[in-house]
């Protein structure tokens, strides 16, 4: 048959925050493993919000630890009757209302954080990354539907392919013992990469009659390229001790 090539993943990768684009640090076509830092967003803002909500944690910490001792005093109080219970009670109250508040704290500086580490944008797969769709010094936004650049992952790669209806139960029945081979093919016909079929779709296409399948190659040599046509060669059976001879010694005739 005759098949595509499509990157096993694609992501286009966007900015989770708005800010001025500070710095790219990856180069076109670049591979890159997960994680890479691909582009830099100005933090300032974000910092500003970071610090901040440690501050407001510190500030609520200590009006925490402040309570916590005139709750002890009021204990010791109580204990002579000194005081009485409802003081006793409203101060202990005080003491769990500053701990849920310092609680709410820490979990505004975890969103802070967060959001100040989306300042690095990163690559969320290993791949080769395309053309850059925005240069440095643009304010970029969450919203921005270009994004910042396509990362594709072409090692290993994905054909997608279709053959007719008719072989359906020769391929039913290879793939019941595991994933078939399949070699892709150049121009002159010789292979140049070997793969795996590892999925057939789930219905025929009644229009061609024809069933899709997909295979991936690791495609080393990067041979194969996404959008890329490739003829494929799928091996179903192999026939064991069978009689062959050169197709040159057949004579055809009357």
């Amino acid at each position: 048959g005759v098949g595509t090539a499509r990157a096993l993943n694609t992501v286009t990768v966007r900015p989770q925050v708005d800010g001025k684009l500070i710095a790219i640090t990856f180069t076109e076509g670049q591979d890159v493993p997960k994680g890479f830092v691909l582009a830099k967003i100005d933090p300032a803002t974000y910092q500003a919000l970071y610090d901040q909500a440690v501050a407001k944690k510190a500030q609520d910490e200590a009006t925490l630890a402040n309570a916590k001792h005139d709750l002890d005093r009021y204990l010791r109080l109580a204990a002579t009757n000194a005081v009485n219970a409802q003081q006793v009670d409203t101060q202990r109250t005080l003491v769990a209302q500053l701990e849920a508040l310092v609680k709410s704290d820490q979990a505004m500086i975890d969103n802070a954080r967060t959001i100040l580490s989306y300042t690095d944008i990163v690559a969320p797969i290993a791949g080769r990354t395309g053309l850059r769709l925005v240069d440095e010094g643009n304010i970029v936004r969450s919203s921005d539907a270009t994004g910042i650049v396509v990362i594709a992952q072409i090692k290993p790669i994905s054909v997608l392919f279709n053959l007719p209806q008719q072989e359906l139960p020769q391929i039913n029945k290879g793939m019941d013992e595991g994933p078939l081979p399949i070699d892709a093919l150049g121009p002159n016909g010789k292979t140049i990469d070997k793969g795996q079929v590892l999925v057939k779709d789930n219905q025929v296409d009644p229009t061609t009659g024809t069933v899709k399948l997909k295979a991936e190659f690791p495609n080393t040599g990067l041979q194969l390229w996404p959008g890329q046509f490739a003829n494929v060669r799928l091996l179903i059976d192999t026939l064991k001790d069978v009689v062959v001879i050169p197709t040159g010694a057949v004579q055809r005739g009357p």
